[in-house]
């Protein structure tokens, strides 16, 4: 069954750790999330970008499939089923495809019409139980063909939002998505520092998790972070396993080409990436 995120986020920012957002982009990622999480005995939000979703044949198979998986594989511990950076339309798709959590990512709307549009998402999410996420100051890098600066969100603005009674508020702290170049100046605490006072108890959720060094996802942690998402790390394990797999010319022997096996390094690499993130992330144990 899946939960909103409001509960396992209260639990995380008082307990001082995050709760990991990991993206799904196809049954083995789900499954590999979820064997995972109950594994570590963590809560878990699965996040479900508007690419993916449209990927994976919509959001109504994505819910089907997801919700069919917790039961047959006796997952117990919490799990939201997440959009990741959506739309105003794709947010009232998934409300309706029967996700439990979504983001409203209006960062690159005036910040009038971001506050008018996450005001009614709030009112809608209240109704039906839940969970929003909203974002202030673009993450940096692309994603889904949006791209952003690594920008710093404007604390009054972070307020703004925060005030309109979201659950989780993504602020840009100098974070981007895939992989940090080499000059990255590194994240803004600053901003972090600044975005906290003003918006009090309001779980913060830092984009972009790939790549941060682990002492500043610490300290993001000790600030108020408390959802990190990761996506691109879990691909390159995914993508390094596999092409080992068939560098090493197993896919030619025996029935090496079935799928189910030329698939299963990469799963595991998947398990083992998310189990050292909920190790990092504090979110072992806590489910």
């Amino acid at each position: 069954m899946l939960v909103n995120a409001k509960d396992m986020l209260d639990k995380a920012r008082d307990g001082r750790y995050a709760v990991g957002q990991f993206n799904i982009n196809n049954l083995e990622w789900t499954k590999a999330i979820l064997l995972t999480a109950q594994e570590q005995q963590s809560p878990v939000i699965l996040g479900v970008s508007e690419g993916a979703g449209k990927y994976m044949a919509g959001f109504k198979t994505v819910a089907q499939m997801v919700k069919a998986m917790i039961e047959e594989l006796n997952i117990t511990v919490p799990v939201a089923l997440h959009l990741d950076h959506g739309t105003y339309e794709g947010c009232y798709k998934c409300i309706e495809a029967g996700f439990s959590s979504i983001m409203f990512d209006g960062s690159h709307y005036p910040i009038e019409e971001n506050v008018a549009k996450t005001k009614e998402l709030v009112e809608v999410c209240a109704q039906k139980g839940l969970s929003l996420e909203a974002e202030v100051g673009s993450i940096g890098g692309e994603e889904d063909g949006v791209i952003g600066m690594g920008e710093c969100a404007d604390p009054n603005e972070c307020k703004a939002i925060a005030d309109l009674g979201v659950d989780m508020l993504a602020a840009g702290i100098g974070n981007i998505h895939g992989k940090y170049p080499a000059n990255w100046p590194g994240l803004s605490f600053e901003t972090l520092a600044a975005v906290k006072e003003k918006t009090g108890d309001m779980p913060l959720v830092l984009h972009g998790g790939t790549g941060i060094p682990e002492d500043m996802i610490k300290k993001a942690i000790s600030l108020g972070v408390a959802k990190i998402n990761v996506n691109t790390e879990c691909q390159l394990a995914f993508a390094d396993a596999t092409r080992k797999y068939i560098e090493a010319g197993k896919d030619l022997a025996g029935k090496g080409f079935d799928p189910r096996k030329l698939l299963a390094p990469g799963t595991e690499a998947i398990k083992e990436t998310v189990r050292a993130k909920m190790e990092l992330f504090g979110s072992v144990g806590k489910a």
